[in-house]
């Protein structure tokens, strides 16, 4: 298995890996909105034989705080196959996700996701930095990654994702 990053010919299968890992239709239209926003900083696929069997996607996400802005990236989607999943391949791809925000410079990422999974990559809860997310979810699934150490201190405020978003 490769984790490499996408490439052109591979849009339509990022498509249908994303509509087969979730329950509706909405993380592969993201993906596509992101896209054609240009929104994606990083979007990565793990293929195997010839085909993109997962994808992760990365996006701008502003943090607001006491007037000044700094931009993360938040992590949404991550998909993988049902055929393939719980073989570890959406853990490379988190990793490898990771480790190319850290490459390209950038100081923490954003997961709204599963409390029980995104930690073991090194994910706490956002409430530790007095970072919310601008929406309304449970405290336990937002979290975030300090990508290079210390850098989140004093910056408390609210996280906002890509508007893309929001037009889903």
């Amino acid at each position: 298995m490769e984790i490499r990053y996408e490439k052109p010919g591979d849009i339509s299968a990022i498509h249908r890996v994303n509509e087969a890992a979730f329950e509706t239709g909405a993380e592969s239209d993201l993906v596509d909105a992101l896209r054609d926003k240009k929104a994606h900083i990083i979007s990565m696929v793990a293929e195997k034989e010839n085909r993109i069997i997962g994808h992760i996607l990365f996006s701008p996400v502003t943090l607001t705080a006491e007037g000044s802005e700094v931009t993360l990236l938040g992590l949404a989607p991550m998909a993988v196959l049902p055929e393939y999943q719980k073989q570890g391949i959406g853990s490379k791809l988190v990793e490898n996700g990771l480790e190319e925000s850290r490459r390209k410079g950038y100081p923490a990422v954003v997961v709204l996701g599963h409390p029980d999974y995104y930690p073991r990559f090194g994910f706490v809860l956002s409430r530790k930095y007095s970072i919310t997310s601008e929406y309304d979810v449970p405290p336990e699934v937002f979290m975030i990654i300090e990508l290079q150490p210390g850098i989140l201190a004093g910056k408390s405020g609210i996280a906002k994702y890509h508007e893309a978003f929001a037009e889903l």
